[in-house]
């Protein structure tokens, strides 16, 4: 009886698809390599593939079959496991008595005919399929991701089925049929959820899916930095961003301009809400989600880690029965948690409390919120003409961005209401120089505002692994610091990922505005003068605030150097 190895070489050779010579180096490399003769063929590039596909179905009289264009019965494909079909290369494509037909990369491997027909009781009928159309039949009816990198990213999923997300609103954009069956499928559904899980277990605040030219990156801001994971193929991008798209109620169809939603997820019985971004770039669409996990969000003055005599400062401001609170820094700095921190401060039944956000963040029991929706007109400007009729004692905005805001803003101060703000500036003082700039009278910002409070999160050293450190000579005197002052970092451990720092908290610069500064506000003078005269009165800067933390042994002096600004 002629061989399998005998009737391969018989076929190619009468065909005259390939020489003598070069079948017998592409045996010689199987003998060594192993591995299928028809895969080494190609490999070696002395055949092409359409060319074997075809010389095999003549010779063995075996039909091909276009798997590409068959529908096949989920019945059938239930007859062969997945791990048998995924070994083997093979596809039950359709059962007649008691035959079944089969479809095969290789026809000519005996041992997965022989297989199949023990595992099934049937008698088999092989039929050819060519191997890439044979791989994507099994990945689409086994459920199964085209890509064995996914397997590194997913093999460990079993946690992420804790992940439950809760439905809001019913999903309104359901055109694109290809890119919403995709959405569905078990490998999409289980790496949106293994980011998810990834950023609440890392207590991380973002996370971004970025389209780059060869590749998909997916980061996590991790204490205020970004930290790269195990990506997809980028092939996966559009299923991936489809599916953010629709548990965020956002439509799948439009990928020319930005989309803004959110959505929440279950997680070991707590609640994360997601904000979710969709930006187009040149490369595909980003993704940016901002995670608000309610049960790390310390929404307490004393928890915040700023200075007692700090927290002191903002419970004084804070009790007075109007004037207005600004909070600046740069994006993720903490200001909403400090004004979130001010609002349960001063909570309680006799004061009726009013914010307006974009978004809102957290949800705050007892304290009526409302969010921006500029589509519709519900801006930061008209939101607060409405809650000043509704006779709120305490008023937060979330941001100041425009006169018109600001202007209603010092109105309602005015008028005898407590109003908390956030201001993009660097600097307390700096702060005084943008409501000037805006247009806001000097008369009136001294009528109005109470005190500013700049702030930045510092790296807190990781407990596990604290070690202390003696910094250079040059960087001491450079910091007014003695020759020989002690400081701390973090060695790097398992618990922190080998980067010494591991949680974060805040540093204040808080600028009470007192008679001496309102007279200068008055004179309309230039920052630099404004920060002497609040340093002189006691008044502590970030870098000042920074140090002292780095002392005290939470934080390193490097990252103070990292966050602050020297002082001039």
């Amino acid at each position: 009886m002629i061989s399998l190895r005998d009737r391969l070489k018989e076929i190619l050779i009468n065909n005259k698809l390939i020489t003598e010579e070069k079948l017998t180096q592409a045996i010689e490399a199987q003998k060594k390599q192993g591995g299928r003769l028809s895969d080494i063929l190609v490999k070696m590039g002395f055949i092409n593939q359409k060319d074997l596909f075809m010389a095999l179905s003549e010779g063995l009289g075996t039909p091909p079959i276009n798997l590409s264009r068959f529908k096949i019965d989920p019945e059938v494909v239930k007859l062969i496991p997945k791990e048998t079909a995924r070994l083997y290369q093979i596809i039950p494509v359709s059962k007649m008595g008691n035959a079944l037909t089969l479809a095969m990369a290789d026809p000519l491997n005996i041992f997965a005919i022989d297989t199949v027909k023990t595992l099934t009781g049937y008698e088999i009928n092989p039929i050819i399929g060519k191997q890439d159309e044979v791989s994507e039949a099994i990945n689409q009816y086994y459920g199964e991701s085209p890509y064995e990198a996914i397997e590194e990213i997913i093999k460990d999923m079993s946690e992420a089925e804790k992940l439950e997300v809760i439905r809001q609103d019913r999903m309104e954009f359901l055109d694109s049929s290809e890119l919403a069956q995709l959405t569905q499928e078990a490998p999409v559904i289980k790496i949106t959820e293994v980011f998810l899980k990834q950023a609440i277990e890392a207590n991380a605040s973002d996370i971004l899916i970025e389209p780059l030219e060869r590749c998909l990156r997916v980061r996590l801001r991790v204490d205020g930095v970004w930290r790269e994971v195990d990506s997809p193929p980028k092939s996966l991008h559009p299923p991936i961003v489809s599916r953010v798209k629709v548990i965020s109620n956002l439509d799948i169809a439009e990928h020319r301009l930005p989309q803004d939603g959110r959505f929440k997820i279950k997680f070991e019985d707590r609640e994360v809400d997601f904000r979710v971004s969709i930006l187009p770039s040149s490369l595909g669409e980003k993704v940016a989600l901002r995670v608000l996990d309610k049960s790390t969000a310390m929404l307490d003055l004393q928890k915040l880690g700023f200075d007692n005599d700090d927290v002191e400062k903002l419970k004084r401001c804070a009790s007075l029965p109007h004037g207005m609170i600004l909070a600046c820094g740069p994006t993720g700095c903490g200001k909403t948690t400090t004004l979130y921190s001010i609002l349960k401060f001063v909570d309680s039944p006799e004061r009726n409390l009013v914010t307006v956000e974009d978004p809102v963040e957290f949800q705050l029991g007892g304290i009526n919120q409302v969010s921006v929706r500029t589509e519709i007109g519900l801006t930061f400007a008209n939101s607060l003409r409405a809650i000043l009729r509704q006779d709120p004692d305490v008023i937060m905005v979330g941001e100041i961005r425009d006169f018109e805001t600001v202007d209603i803003a010092i109105k309602a101060a005015l008028t005898g209401h407590l109003l908390l703000s956030t201001l993009h500036t660097t600097t307390a003082a700096g702060s005084i120089v943008r409501l000037l700039d805006m247009g806001v009278e000097p008369f009136l910002i001294s009528s109005t505002l109470i005190a500013i409070v700049s702030q930045r999160l510092l790296r807190r050293i990781c407990p596990d692994c604290k070690e202390e450190q003696k910094p250079p000579a040059e960087l001491l005197k450079k910091l007014n610091l003695d020759k020989n002052t002690v400081f701390y970092q973090g060695k790097g451990c398992k618990r922190c990922f080998n980067t010494g720092y591991k949680g974060r908290l805040g540093i204040t610069e808080i600028l009470v505005l007192s008679p001496k500064v309102k007279e200068l506000v008055l004179k309309q003078a230039q920052e630099h003068v404004i920060k002497v005269a609040a340093r002189s009165e006691g008044m502590k800067t970030l870098r000042e605030a920074g140090i002292r933390k780095a002392l005290e042994g939470l934080t390193t002096i490097a990252e103070v150097i990292r966050v602050t600004a020297p002082d001039e």
